[in-house]
């Protein structure tokens, strides 16, 4: 089950800050040195100050001084609090592979006690250490997490639509990559209630936002061990997160290309020797014939690969059935994901990168693109990069109801939610 609330938002007053876009970022795990010093510059009033980058600070008064900023841009109207509970409805209009797409979902609180969350990823502890610290400093939820759930009758999304009606929306900002983001608040009681009576029977799936979910329940503990108490839902034992369907058009998974590189001794000759023991392959003469093998696998349903090597493409067409290439005690749909078969039989079993070196890193480094991993190669960066599908949503799906944790990198939502757009300030009762 899901409980959630309406909330309080605190946003951004855009008679001080003007556009909104100068000052909204991407999530804090995808903000890295480069991409903050661009945010630095866009805005005096730019998220980024608040929460950070993927790199936590050497120094830890750092969070103290996000913590001091944060209270200053409250007390100085920088950022305004909603005086009226309700959930934000937010839509997002973007492109992908030349095509057109609409993403609905909502803003709401979800109780952490309460709500049945499933998850398909693993965490690592210092993103987690970081993220306890700034909710430490701040007492606040300045981002929110990614969940997705099933609706196939689009309640939530429908009482939400009706309730703004023709009303242009309160917020509206374009992302890094030229993508619209828009939000509206409702606080209407009957539209509020109808969100709430979907939402009450069903499970929900982290889509992104493992750590901060994780680190939110620690949070919450060491609230209630100091003998703190909540003041109503807007407190330390509620997370602020987006909520969308995946009845909904719109919810895009990108697959995250591999580039193996630094292994000792690597043949593309004996790579490609032992890879027809499990696959069909041929070469390639292009990146579009890549491209279009790959597409034809989604369309046959059949599991299929790119290799790139030595300025050369491979397509790889798996002949046996996944669970035969899979070893181990893992959930047919675990088998059956393509990130499963390329780390398993390919990977592992040929390249020896078994998951303990996956979790060093030490010889494979990921990208967002094919075409960021076919540059590397070019620029001599790698010896082998694969190229795979993406994870459907339905197999995120069944693979968190088996409550089996995912590969790494299995996905990649796209686009990611804003960071900047609506938080939430604790509200805490200290003895």
């Amino acid at each position: 089950m899901a409980k959630i609330y309406p909330f309080r938002g605190v946003r951004y007053n855009l008679k001080v800050v003007g556009d909104l876009s100068l000052v909204v970022t991407q999530p804090y795990d995808r903000i890295g040195p480069k991409e903050e010093a661009g945010y630095l510059k866009r805005s005096p009033y730019n998220f980024v100050r608040l929460i950070g980058t993927k790199n936590p600070p050497k120094d830890e008064a750092e969070y103290q001084k996000r913590a001091e900023l944060f209270r200053e841009w409250l007390a100085q109207g920088v950022l305004v609090r909603d005086e009226e509970p309700g959930l934000y409805l937010y839509r997002v209009r973007f492109t992908h592979e030349g095509k057109s797409f609409e993403r609905l979902g909502f803003v709401a609180l979800l109780d952490l006690r309460e709500s049945q969350v499933r998850k398909h990823e693993r965490t690592l502890r210092g993103p987690k250490e970081d993220r306890l610290k700034l909710f430490r400093a701040t007492e606040a939820h300045l981002e929110h997490i990614f969940l997705l759930y099933r609706d196939p009758e689009r309640k939530a999304t429908q009482a939400l639509l009706s309730a703004v009606g023709g009303q242009a929306p309160g917020m509206r900002a374009k992302d890094d990559f030229g993508n619209t983001h828009e939000m509206w608040h409702v606080s209407e009681p009957g539209a509020i209630e109808a969100v709430q009576e979907a939402l009450g029977p069903l499970p929900v799936y982290i889509a992104d936002g493992h750590h901060r979910f994780e680190t939110a329940g620690i949070f919450m503990e060491e609230c209630f061990q100091k003998g703190w108490k909540p003041l109503g839902p807007e407190s330390f034992t509620s997370i602020p997160v987006t909520l969308v369907n995946v009845a909904e058009p719109g919810c895009v998974i990108r697959p995250t290309p591999r580039v193996v590189h630094d292994l000792p001794r690597f043949s593309l000759t004996e790579f490609l020797r032992q890879a027809r023991e499990d696959f069909e392959v041929e070469e390639l003469p292009s990146f579009s014939a890549a491209k279009e093998h790959l597409a034809l696998g989604v369309d046959r349903g059949e599991k299929v690969f790119v290799a790139y090597a030595e300025g050369k493409f491979y397509g790889l067409r798996l002949k046996k059935k996944p669970e035969e290439v899979v070893p181990g005690e893992h959930a047919p749909a675990w088998k059956r994901l393509d990130v499963a078969i390329l780390h398993k039989a390919i990977l592992e079993k040929i390249l020896g990168i078994d998951e303990e070196a996956l979790a060093r890193g030490t010889n494979v480094e990921y990208t967002h693109t094919a075409e960021e991993a076919v540059k590397l190669m070019d620029e001599g960066k790698g010896q082998i990069a694969f190229l795979l599908n993406p994870t459907r949503v339905e197999d995120v799906l069944a693979v968190a109801d088996a409550a089996e944790p995912m590969p790494q990198k299995s996905t990649d939502f796209y686009p990611k939610l804003l960071s900047g757009l609506v938080a939430m300030k604790m509200e805490i009762a200290k003895p």
